[in-house]
């Protein structure tokens, strides 16, 4: 008989409880286990999820400590969109350059991970450098409808209209590009189209206002769209980047329809011919001359190429309404009485070329400025510019002409946003980290001084330099690596070939002059053969230094006689060792240091 079979009653259910709590025992182990397994995994998953997420990088390429040359990138893993891509106007310094526009090293280097070029208006310093850059790498371009227009018009200029997709935006739309998708918001500034960008990311939200100002009374009644910043604002704005241009000024800036006012004031029993000088792209300003114009029946002739071609594309797009007799060609207005006409025109910057510096000068070929002429310069000069702006202003009052200019009347307001609408758009945004861009760095440094009043910490404002990069996730943001940047010269159709030695050059030429010692040396004995011959331009007139030449003729000798004698026959020794003499004889005696250029010719 087997055990089992011996087994008492209460034996075998003492075997069966110990049976079936080993079985729970273990079932439960087994589910803690299971739960245990679960969770790590998921925790697993969590980390591997957030590994994935890289930060966003900000890297802007022109822009900040300066007016001009915007251009910001946003990259986020493989993809890539840049943000405006404007040009800058040469500084005094930069001689016979025509423009400067941005390094583009980085984004040649990374030119397959780029989706997008995005604009926020359609000013020079925001799309003047499109067709350069588009000449390195292919990219579609998205703006609003005005933004285009301008755009085709420079395509067009250089080519390049066939090669380029450029896409029509409306104003609250959003366009996805992957990773990141970019928001268009309805804005102000000082002209039409203008948006505000709010780029989603996996990271965050990112709002870049472009250039702006807060007009609650705008021309085309199209209100900046406050609403849907706040809403943003309340969901969470990981970052802003905002214009600092009149970041020094306190208050508000004046609404643009302000402007209106004053031009009807001036225009009221006006018996002159009344001109009027303005940026070709405040589309805005020029729909108020119309309107004074036609209130008090006058006739428009406009001058400046870039005023007609702008003029052109805002009625063809219906920015301006206008009756269809009121417009003239130029050369009609021998036809009309002074009280009859207005002539729009460029030059409110005293550029040298422009129509208005032109009539100054008594130069233009199709007006001819008088005493009976009324010049308003509706614009403020830009800084750099007031020397200029002064002298036409001068040229214009010794003919006699009445000239109106900002510091007479109030004839022009700014685009930019002043302290309390940066406060606002900060105060509805609620970011959590702060990027002041778009303007000197004293104008940099007073907006973050703005946002520190708001309650944002100083430790979450980044004061950054072009070329640096901003890497940020919810958590964190630091400044760190730097990529190339810097500013590309052009001049006429070249571009980037004028670098800093070929510019120290002309200002070493431009202050000093030149000196060309041209001589032939026979090449066996380093012998004199013929010569030597001074050219002089920009040093001194030869025929009244006759002597001065004459010694620089010896001192040349001597120091030829000198390599003779000890066997130089290297030719860029002997160049080397003239030009040191030369430059130093002429410096004892004149105290002036021009260029040297030694030519040998050898026989």
């Amino acid at each position: 008989m087997t055990d089992e079979r011996v087994m008492g009653k209460s034996e075998k259910e003492s075997i069966g409880q110990i049976k079936r709590k080993n079985n729970y025992r273990k079932s439960r182990d087994e589910s803690v286990v299971r739960q245990k397994v679960t969770r790590t995994v998921r925790e697993s998953e969590k980390l591997k999820f957030e590994f994935k997420k890289e930060n966003l990088k900000i890297i802007p390429l022109g822009g900040l400590e300066e007016i001009g040359k915007n251009i910001t990138v946003f990259e986020y893993g493989n993809e890539i969109i840049l943000v405006d891509c404007g040009l800058e106007f040469p500084e005094d310094d930069m001689l016979g350059v025509d423009l400067v526009i941005p390094d583009i090293t980085y984004l040649e280097r990374n030119k397959e991970k780029i989706k997008a070029l995005v604009i926020t208006h359609g000013h020079e310093d925001h799309i003047g450098a499109i067709p350069y850059i588009l000449k390195q790498i292919n990219i579609p371009i998205y703006a609003t409808k005005l933004t285009v227009a301008l755009i085709k018009n420079k395509l067009e200029e250089h080519n390049l209209l066939r090669t380029t997709k450029l896409h029509v935006v409306e104003q609250g739309k959003t366009i996805n590009f992957g990773s990141m998708k970019v928001e268009f918001i309805r804005s102000n500034h000082s002209i039409p189209d203008s948006v505000m960008l709010a780029i989603h990311t996996p990271v965050g939200t990112v709002l870049h206002t472009g250039d702006f100002k807060i007009d609650y009374t705008p021309i085309d009644d199209k209100v900046i769209d406050l609403g849907r910043i706040a809403e943003l604002g309340n969901k969470g704005i990981l970052a802003l980047l905002s214009d600092s241009t009149n970041s020094e000024r306190k208050g508000f800036t004046m609404s643009e329809s302000s402007v209106g006012e004053v031009f009807d004031k001036l225009f009221l029993n006006n018996t002159k011919r009344i001109v009027v000088a303005t940026f070709a792209s405040n589309v805005h300003r020029v729909q108020q001359i119309v309107n004074s114009s036609v209130k008090y029946g006058r006739k428009i002739a406009v001058c400046g190429r870039s005023m007609m071609n702008m003029i052109e594309a805002a009625r063809e797009l219906g920015y301006i309404e206008v009756p269809d007799n009121i417009f003239i060609d130029i050369d009609n207005i021998k036809n009309y009485r002074d009280d009859q006409l207005v002539i729009i025109t460029t030059g409110s910057q005293g550029e040298a070329m422009s129509a208005l510096t032109r009539m100054a000068n008594g130069d233009h070929k199709k007006v001819t400025i008088t005493p009976n002429d009324m010049v308003i310069i509706s614009a403020t000069p830009i800084p750099g510019n007031e020397k200029l702006v002064s002298k036409v202003i001068d040229e214009l009052m010794k003919i006699g002409a009445t000239v109106i200019y900002s510091s007479l009347e109030d004839i022009h307001v700014s685009g930019h946003a002043c302290q309390e609408e940066q406060k606002l758009i900060l105060t509805l945004a609620k970011p959590k980290y702060f990027m002041p861009v778009h303007g000197e760095y004293r104008q940099l440094m007073a907006h973050a001084e703005t946002a520190k009043k708001l309650g944002i910490e100083q430790k979450n404002i980044f004061i950054m330099n072009n070329g640096r990069t901003l890497e940020l996730n919810e958590n964190e943001a630091k400044i760190t690596t730097s990529v190339p940047n810097g500013k590309v010269l052009v001049d006429g159709l070249g571009i980037g070939d004028v670098g800093n030695i070929v510019l120290r050059d002309r200002q070493h030429l431009s202050q000093d002059g030149l000196i060309v010692v041209v001589m032939t040396m026979d090449s066996q004995t380093g012998e004199i053969v013929s010569g030597p011959d001074v050219v002089s331009r920009g040093f001194v007139y030869v025929r009244e230094s006759e002597n001065l030449m004459d010694d620089v003729k010896k001192v040349v000798r001597d120091e030829a006689k000198k390599c003779e004698l000890n066997h130089i026959r290297d030719w860029t020794t002997i160049k080397s060792n003239i030009k040191d003499e030369l430059r130093d004889y002429i410096f004892e005696r004149t105290k002036r240091n021009p260029m040297i250029l030694p030519i040998i010719m050898e026989v």
